[in-house]
């Protein structure tokens, strides 16, 4: 990519960086990033972020050189995801082409409502509609993040990024993208003094909405609840917990749920997607009283509105929008997921004291939980649909995901960070592979982009330097993200990519099999064999292979107590069955 904005390939006249004794536009644009907790940036580095670059490291602020622009949004949004709520990073791209490439990982954060600063250096203003190097409308960026912004005079680039930082924080949170041009940044304009605005408080809910929805709830006799992403991103898990044991509820979750409920907990149910089971659609089938509480209840999760939830429902969102689009709610609450379920949560507590006063029994004393026991029906039919794919597999045949997944997850401390890609592996890994927490399993939404989990655990990574982190990827899936292997290598990140190899793009062979009668493995690539092992390796980066069960729990294990970046390449059978059709299967 050409990143030289003038043709000469010089710097305009009158913006050198050591003109004069004040500080650039791009050192105080720098200063007030880090004074609003923003110190780590990732990006690929041009003449026109050259201002940028300088003032990060100066200041000793982490900038990571990526491979690819399509990777920085996605390490920025796997940083935000794996932080407390409210956390974020920076991406810093070059115009044009940069800007476009990074496009992806900011629609997957706005799909997810994950906070990140986007800052495109944009063509200089006297350039500006003489389709300068690079040169894209700025609007073009409208529809892939919360707000876009472009500042106009040098004097409104410190409290243009100011007001970005507060609104990618606020609920609900989002990517907000800056465009400063380049004369802007290498500019000395006085920047004027800009108070701190806290991002505005979550709405409350109203205490009638509670009341309402703790009355409908304890009517039930067999509730359930369906937890969203909105739960992640308000911190909400312990409100969650809380909640689910009062009302002794099993817990579903949508993608961007899982982990909100650690999935060791007894009325952690599953993920609702599209390799759920059948036992656990039915159980959301079967429940009396539903709440739904952190989801819009999108197309993905529910099959475009296709799983039957409990014919009652109340519904949690913080976007009014959501409820009622694709199923009816008997109460409709609009407020931050934590606040609702703190409430709730007391309202019920309440509940409780009141029934231990006068000798009933409440539902956190009953000797057996009917919750937990339902529950356990759901994982124990899952199980066993797990321990059937294993045995169909004959003994020369390479493994199956899910054998493979559950010897990774065995090898792995709770604490570890794990961050999975989109394709066909994310469907068993989404049903097979138990999350530990809410900052502790992250994978894209409803946006479903393949080629976020190497990236994203970079995110993860420095975001959380004193935990392992672990990619689970596919081998398509890793291909799209390849080069950020280099900067695992370059830039010295622990991070361990457990790499599924089937030589296929299998979840789309399947389909095109089973529905188009095309060939078995149409869409595979077996006779030019990717060798994922020296890929890695001609990158700096250590890797093994692996076909044996045992083997890989010994590898990954290894890889964690090594310092610094390792590839396990776990070679598995194109021909298993897709999640989406063994766990929907009929028994």
């Amino acid at each position: 990519m050409d990143t030289d904005e003038s043709p000469s390939g010089t710097d305009p006249v009158g913006t050198e960086p050591d003109a004069g004794d004040a500080p650039t536009v791009a050192e105080a644009v720098v200063d007030c990033m880090l004074d609003r907790g923003i110190d780590v940036a990732f990006g690929i580095p041009g003449k026109q972020t050259l201002p940028l670059n300088r003032a990060l490291g100066e200041r000793d602020a982490r900038f990571v050189v990526a491979r690819h622009e399509t990777a920085v949004t996605h390490q920025a949004w796997g940083y935000a995801e794996t932080s407390d709520p409210g956390e974020m990073a920076a991406s810093i791209v070059v115009p044009g082409p940069g800007d476009m490439n990074a496009m992806n990982g900011l629609k997957n954060a706005l799909n997810d409502c994950v906070p990140l600063l986007h800052i495109a250096v944009e063509t200089e203003r006297e350039v500006r509609g003489g389709d300068g190097i690079h040169e894209t409308p700025p609007e073009t960026y409208d529809a892939v993040v919360k707000e876009n912004v472009l500042v106009d005079s040098p004097a409104g680039a410190v409290p243009a990024v100011s007001e970005a930082i507060r609104v990618a924080r606020e609920h609900p949170q989002g990517p907000v993208r800056v465009g400063i041009p380049k004369d802007v940044l290498a500019s000395r304009t006085p920047q004027p003094a800009v108070g701190e605005r806290e991002p505005a408080a979550p709405p409350e809910p109203p205490a009638d909405a509670v009341d309402r929805a703790a009355d409908l709830l304890e009517a039930a006799d067999a509730p359930v609840i369906l937890a969203g992403g909105g739960v992640r991103r308000a911190g909400a898990s312990d409100s969650l917990r809380a909640v689910a044991e009062r009302l002794d509820a099993p817990v579903v979750t949508t993608y961007k749920g899982k982990g909100t409920l650690p999935e060791t907990h007894p009325l952690s149910a599953g993920v609702l997607c599209g390799g759920s089971s059948v036992e656990l659609r039915d159980l959301l089938a079967d429940a009396d009283r539903g709440l739904v509480v952190g989801s819009d209840l999108d197309a993905v999760a529910t099959a475009s509105w296709s799983v039957s939830l409990p014919e009652t429902l109340i519904h949690v969102t913080l976007d009014g929008d959501d409820i009622g689009f694709g199923y009816e709610a008997d109460l409709g609450v609009v407020a931050d997921a934590d606040r609702f379920l703190r409430a709730l949560g007391d309202r019920l507590g309440e509940e409780e004291e009141e029934a231990s006063t006068d000798g009933s029994a409440g539902s956190a004393s009953r000797p057996e939980s009917p919750g937990a026991a339902r529950t356990e029906a759901v994982r124990s039919a899952d199980r066993e649909r797990f321990a059937a794919v294993a045995d169909e597999r004959a003994p020369d045949d390479p493994l199956s995901s899910v054998e493979a997944l559950r010897e990774v997850r065995e090898a792995l401390p709770a604490e570890a960070v794990v961050t999975a890609d989109a394709g066909g592996s994310r469907l068993w890994t989404l049903v097979s592979f138990p999350a530990a927490g809410p900052s502790r399993y992250v994978n894209p939404g409803s946006w479903a982009t393949m080629g976020t989990g190497l990236p994203s655990a970079i995110g993860a990574k420095l975001a959380n330097p004193d935990r392992d982190a672990v990619a689970v990827v596919g081998d398509g899936g890793l291909m799209m993200c390849v080069h950020e292997l280099h900067t695992l290598a370059a830039e010295g990140i622990d991070v361990t990519v457990v790499a599924f190899n089937n030589d296929d793009y299998a979840i789309i062979s399947e389909a095109a099999e089973r529905s188009y009668d095309l060939p078995a493995g149409a869409y595979g690539w077996a006779e030019a064999g990717l060798d994922l092992v020296a890929v890695a390796s001609g990158m700096g980066v250590r890797a093994e292979r692996v076909t044996e069960r045992d083997a890989v729990r010994e590898a990954v294990a290894s890889a964690l107590d090594r310092d610094g970046p390792s590839l396990i390449e776990v070679v598995t059978d194109p021909d298993e069955p897709q999640a989406s059709e063994w766990m929907t299967r009929e028994r």
